[in-house]
């Protein structure tokens, strides 16, 4: 009896099996979160492919952990549902896509089987492809395909043991995860695989470790409601492991060589991490997140005195931050007035916000470069939003998915996604609205104007990498267009110049500046000067955008 038991155990699963595998693939996504952030090629302070991942799983978790003995109709409406409304960021979104479509490849079965695997596989893949304009080769979605591909091949070979046919398939992923560095030659010169193949990588072989018979904690920790981004502000908290970010200028009295300056490095590193430290004739500029900031001001004075010094906690800026949101997000009101068309907006920064609104944006969803909303997100602020048509403007490529999911799920209102992928294309889509036009006149009139709209945006390093042909290390500066990264240096003001520089043609005639939270007006105002000066025969204006993370935001129209 036992091993009749058994040996069907190996050949079919049901569906208290496949939750289990689906909540151990979905822990083990989360362990491996941060790992996988730091598999995005670029640089950048917001490379959240594994947290965006994590987030859009764990949606669906809560949905199944909350489940008592389901059947797998049930299940599989649990898994994807939440795995829809939760998703956030293009990798959320096409991994919930290929939940999706998993889903409706078993839920009309008790148990699943090889063959009905394969099948599912297959959907899963199919449904996801679907979801992306232009699928590229190399990514999650090429994962996915050679995990399918191998599935179907063991299926239709008589593979019947579930054991073997897991293994094989997450062996076959894993080398077609290890070739996507040739696929894409930006993954091969960062020295990467692709970060949302890796984390589709660890939700296979969660499963498959359940499956196995490894002990696992499978429990899900309750969170708020998928809406806020409360819960996920407050994890960010937790994982602050440096509160305080201590900036000083160093006025030199004393040599202070390479081998000094190698020796200084290494004991900030010693206290902390996000080093810069930058020599420049007889000062030395410093930068490091610290739990003990006298420790890095008391090794600096062995070389001379101190100037400009800013000493800034971290973690109570987080929890100020939290409160604002909470303030903004309480203080919106569904419209008081029914109105025939409404606009939503992706936005994070003070200056920015009040932009959009005096432009008629009618909610701003806080988010954007380090906070991707989710489809849920989307949706709240779709029903907030009293009019028979909204247009949403998610003003980041990362964003534009889920914006395009919330459309697909809402009914009741003409949802229209003008797919602005940075801030200045979404004030441009904005201002060129005109109210005697028809929704899809203006639709037509929008998408036409942003193809005219240059971005370029100022940002720092978060690790070494070479990347477009550029060496770049942690703390420097860079700018980055719609082109990649066109400058890199120690220097802000230099950066954003040469970046400025190299968005500007002869076609020009409005260059538009929005200096985040960290800039200083007197330096902006010189900034705007010196592009003034450059280019006589362009508008230069200067605006207070307030956006954390990247310095400065830049448009050419």
């Amino acid at each position: 009896m036992i091993k009749e038991e058994v040996v069907v155990a190996l050949n079919t699963i049901d569906a208290r099996m496949f939750s289990k595998m689906f909540l151990a693939g979905a822990k083990n996504l989360e362990h491996k979160k941060e790992w996988i952030n730091e598999l995005n090629v670029f640089p950048v302070p917001d490379g959240d492919t594994g947290t965006n991942m994590t987030m859009t799983i764990m949606s669906a978790a809560k949905e199944v952990a909350a489940l008592e003995d389901p059947d797998m109709k049930t299940l599989a409406k649990a898994i994807s549902s939440g795995s829809l409304r939760g998703a956030r960021g293009n990798s959320g979104v096409i991994l919930s896509q290929l939940l999706r479509g998993l889903t409706k490849g078993v839920n009309e079965h008790d148990e699943i089987d090889t063959h009905i695997f394969a099948d599912a596989f297959e959907k899963a893949v199919e449904t996801a492809y679907k979801a992306v304009m232009k699928p590229k080769e190399g990514t999650i979605l090429t994962v996915a395909k050679g995990a399918a591909d191998k599935a179907r091949e063991l299926a239709d070979a008589g593979c019947d043991d579930l054991n073997s046919f897991f293994g094989q398939i997450i062996e076959h992923a894993a080398y077609v995860l290890n070739q996507t560095p040739e696929m894409l030659p930006v993954l091969k010169q960062a020295g990467v695989v692709d970060s949302g193949g890796q984390g589709l990588l660890e939700v296979l072989k969660g499963a498959y470790d359940i499956f196995q018979g490894k002990e696992l904690d499978l429990s899900i920790v309750d969170v708020a409601p998928v809406a806020s981004r409360m819960a996920a502000e407050s994890q960010e908290e937790v994982n602050i492991k440096f509160g305080y970010c201590t900036e000083f200028i160093i006025l030199l009295e004393r040599n202070f060589n390479i081998k000094n300056e190698i020796d200084f490095k290494e004991y900030l590193e010693s206290i902390g991490d996000s080093i810069v430290v930058v020599a420049d004739d007889d000062v030395v500029k410093v930068h490091v997140h610290t739990n003990d900031p006298g420790l890095a001001i008391q090794k600096a004075l062995k070389y001379g005195s101190l100037s400009n010094m800013k000493i800034d906690n971290m973690r109570l800026e987080h929890q100020e931050k939290l409160i604002r949101m909470s303030e903004k997000g309480a203080a919106v009101e569904t419209s008081a007035e029914k109105k025939e068309v409404g606009f939503i907006a992706v936005s994070v920064g003070e200056g920015i916000n009040e932009i959009l609104r005096s432009l008629g944006v009618d909610y701003i969803i806080e988010g954007g470069q380090t906070m991707n909303p989710s489809t849920e997100d989307m949706l709240n602020a779709i029903e907030k939003v009293d009019a028979d048509t909204i247009f949403i403007l998610p003003n980041n490529k990362n964003i534009i998915l889920a914006a395009n999911q919330a459309q697909s799920l809402v009914e009741d209102k003409n949802i229209m996604v003008i797919p602005t992928k940075t801030v200045p294309q979404g004030i441009t889509a904005v201002i060129n609205y005109v109210p005697d036009l028809t929704p899809e006149e203006n639709e037509a009139n929008m998408l036409e104007e942003i193809k005219n709209v240059r971005t370029g945006q100022v940002t720092y390093a978060v690790r070494d990498t070479v990347i477009d042909d550029k060496t770049i290390k942690q703390g420097d500066f860079m700018g980055i267009t719609d082109k990649g990264i066109r400058a890199v240096d120690t220097q802000m003001d230099q950066v954003t110049f040469e970046m400025i520089e190299d968005m500007i043609d002869e076609d020009v005639e409005l260059i538009s500046i929005y200096y985040g939270s960290d800039v200083d007006e007197e330096d902006a105002e010189k900034l705007r000067a010196k592009v003034e000066a450059q280019h006589v025969d362009c508008d230069v204006e200067l605006q207070f955008g307030g956006q954390p993370i990247y310095y400065y935001i830049v448009s050419a129209e």
